[in-house]
């Protein structure tokens, strides 16, 4: 049976972005901010654009970093950049990004939570503040406030811009400057409350700079120190913790750079400048927080709120005034040549440590709502610290629909394909290439081919998004080359973009990254990459 066989697999486009992709590498680009690369034919015409009329379900799963692409499609009163008609596209969104989608089809819709930390200091007539640079701003107001834009009665929200125009790594201080002063002068106004997110652990935790990460523990200690100060001298209770780990870990075991968040604890530390008694603190999880924030206060423990004070039996003296810091990706680490804590001057945190009472909270995996092992977040830490419970997260939801198939007759996903076929467009599938990143998974887009593939649907395309949080750096590359064969052994797909998050997942509003984005997606503008034909 010479020259007979099984035909050669269709181009799936995954290994032609491969090779752009190691291209860019070259030019010394990272996957977080990776050019728009474009599939192009042999005439270099687009393949794959989205066009009017065409359906699309955005596979990402979180909230603050989908919302400004997604508003470039559907808003019609959107005025950042220029846009096409788009009035007949049908896009779908995977979890509810913003109040402000609700008329839109979301395949797994949100239960906004009741009773949370704030909802609580709200009803009882008490002034609440709530700040942090934009990198987090949204962490410490819908998540921490159990998925509500809106602020609740007698509460602040201030947003401080994050830094523009330059990379993180090259100013690891961000804007916590800023934010300590906003902080300081809520302390000086008197707030009940005051919630604050140092921002700069994750951030920079999350590049491969070492030398930033230990400039960015000494930065975030001083800053620290000068917040402490002021609330002690006022008799604010303060209370330190973290929502996850990253920065604590600086090294992988193979030795390369380590980049994405860790399951390590976090420190709990109370600092009570009245303390007339010892302070006795147990272990616990985020969702505990909460209980300690209003046995401080004075205030009854909601029923729903199934956390457990921190401080058991401790006399807090009256209602007070509570300062709680969130040391955004401040883990506990070892003590070693590793961990830029302990190799930075952290004088305030050190004396801290070792003049208060601490305590250990766990904050990844089962205990934040994730998936047994699964290195915690931002989103899952700040969620738990503001409902005083184990908070359910999206990821789990979505695994156990794939696990039970439940993911597979998803209404909403069916009527799209459904939609698609029977109006012969075409069905666009955007989605994030990692397989553990808390904003999303391949295995959604995946699962998405599978069903089309067995409604009778053959061409999907991809857009993909480069990662380059989760991932590891340079991983790019093999993770397009095992897409590609794993959209051979579905027998459907084809990718026709990719870009780095940086650009499409935007949360700064920084419409002109979200325009190169929109622009790669829907006009075809970006670096072409030639699709040639096997034969």
């Amino acid at each position: 049976m010479t020259g007979m066989g099984l035909a050669p697999a269709p181009p799936r486009g995954a290994t032609v972005l491969a090779e752009s992709v190691k291209a860019l590498y070259a030019e010394g680009q990272t996957d977080y901010a990776l050019d728009p690369l474009v599939l192009v034919d042999e005439a270099n015409q687009p393949i794959g654009r989205i066009k009017d009329g065409d359906a699309v379900i955005f596979c990402c799963r979180r909230g603050e970093r989908e919302v400004e692409l997604t508003e470039a499609f559907t808003d019609p009163d959107f005025s950042h950049f220029e846009r096409p008609d788009l009035s007949n596209l049908n896009f779908i969104i995977l979890t509810l990004y913003h109040e402000k989608f609700v008329h839109l089809p979301v395949a797994f819709a949100p239960t906004k939570l009741q009773a949370t930390l704030a909802e609580t200091i709200s009803q009882a007539g008490l002034r609440q503040l709530h700040t942090s640079e934009s990198e987090k701003y949204a962490h410490v107001t819908f998540f921490f406030n159990g998925g509500n834009n809106q602020p609740f009665p007698g509460e602040d929200d201030t947003r401080i811009p994050s830094l523009q125009g330059v990379p993180f790594d090259q100013a690891p201080e961000l804007s916590l400057p800023r934010v300590a002063a906003q902080v300081v002068q809520g302390i000086e106004q008197g707030y009940d409350f005051i919630l604050a997110n140092f921002a700069n652990g994750d951030v920079i935790g999350h590049t491969a700079n070492n030398d930033a990460k230990l400039r960015c523990a000494a930065i975030v200690d001083h800053w620290l120190g000068q917040v402490v100060d002021a609330a002690r001298s006022v008799g604010y209770v303060t209370l330190i913790t973290a929502d996850h780990g990253n920065l604590e870990e600086m090294v992988t075991p193979e030795g390369g750079p380590h980049v994405a968040h860790t399951s390590n604890p976090v420190n709990f530390i109370l600092v009570d400048p009245s303390a007339s008694t010892p302070v006795r603190l147990r272990d616990g999880v985020l969702a505990d927080v909460a209980p300690t924030v209003l046995a401080a206060l004075g205030l009854e423990q909601p029923a729903l709120m199934d956390g457990k004070t921190l401080a058991p039996g401790y006399a807090w003296g009256g209602r007070r005034r509570i300062l709680l810091l969130i040391l955004d990706g401040w883990g506990m680490g070892k003590q070693d040549a590793t961990n830029p804590i302990f190799l930075a001057p952290t004088p305030a945190w050190d004396g801290l440590c070792q003049h208060y009472p601490t305590c250990r909270l766990q904050a990844s995996g089962e205990a934040v709502g994730l998936q047994a092992g699964k290195a915690g977040n931002s989103e899952a830490g700040h969620n738990n610290l503001g409902a005083g419970r184990v908070v359910l997260q999206d990821d789990v939801r979505l695994e156990g629909a794939l696990q039970d198939g439940s993911f597979y007759t998803n209404e909403v996903f069916l009527n799209t394909i459904q939609d698609v076929i029977k109006h012969r467009v075409s069905l666009h599938l955007i989605g994030l290439l990692t397989e553990k990143s808390s904003h999303g998974s391949i295995h959604y887009p995946l699962a998405l081919l599978k069903m089309a593939k067995a409604h009778g649907l053959e061409q999907v395309y991809l857009h993909l998004i480069f990662d380059g949080r989760s991932t590891e750096p340079g991983s790019a590359p093999a993770l397009l080359e095992k897409l590609e064969a794993q959209m051979n052994e579905i027998g459907n797909g084809q990718v026709v973009s990719g870009i780095g998050r940086g650009i499409a997942l935007d949360r700064d509003g920084n419409y002109r990254k979200i325009q190169r984005a929109f622009d790669a997606l829907v006009n075809g503008v970006g670096r072409p990459c030639i699709l040639r034909r096997k034969v």
